[in-house]
């Protein structure tokens, strides 16, 4: 068998297009995990009121804590795949391409940053991240507070909860970047 030669930029290509199915992939899972945390926190409320037991309601932070955690860490790479195509391989082929510089390859990678509600909508994701993740557990946790069920280890339980919770806070906060 003929040995085929392959190019530098045969291989950017073929990495920028490895790395977008990732990219797309991690989209598609990450959006599903805010549907998903609607059910959940849907069938865990109906479960609580139907049984009239509050602390099922403290099945929910930790829930939401893992869910909102997998969509952080799948967002973030997501940003990261983008930055790396901007920044490394779009540069690198760029360069292959037109050696003066003239030439930029994925403009779409940066063109579509401009926008001038981009800020405006990362805002709002935010608050949407925070209201599914956090505000809602945290929610929980007060109506079982609230209702005065439960012993001593089951308040310990939700206190370390609300803590955990709070964590997650505060990371999907850190991890929104300015536009």
């Amino acid at each position: 068998m003929a040995e085929q030669d392959v190019s530098v930029g045969q291989l950017l290509l073929a990495e920028y297009q490895s790395v977008k199915d990732e990219q797309k992939a991690r989209i598609g899972f990450r959006d599903n995990l805010l549907y998903v945390t609607l059910a959940v926190v849907a069938a865990v409320i109906a479960a609580a009121a139907q049984a009239k037991q509050s602390s099922m309601l403290l099945a929910l932070p930790p829930v939401c804590v893992v869910l909102g955690w997998t969509y952080l860490v799948n967002d973030e790479k997501i940003s990261a795949i983008g930055r790396y195509v901007r920044d490394e391989l779009g540069p690198r082929l760029s360069q292959l391409a037109d050696g003066s510089g003239g030439f930029a390859a994925f403009g779409w990678e940066t063109a579509h940053r401009s926008d001038a509600r981009r800020g405006t909508r990362k805002a709002i994701q935010c608050v949407v991240d925070l209201t599914a993740f956090c505000a809602v557990p945290l929610a929980a946790l007060v109506v079982f507070w609230a209702s005065g069920e439960g012993g001593g280890l089951l308040v310990g339980l939700s206190v370390l909860e609300a803590l955990t919770v709070l964590g997650l806070a505060v990371q999907v906060v850190l991890y929104t970047r300015p536009a």
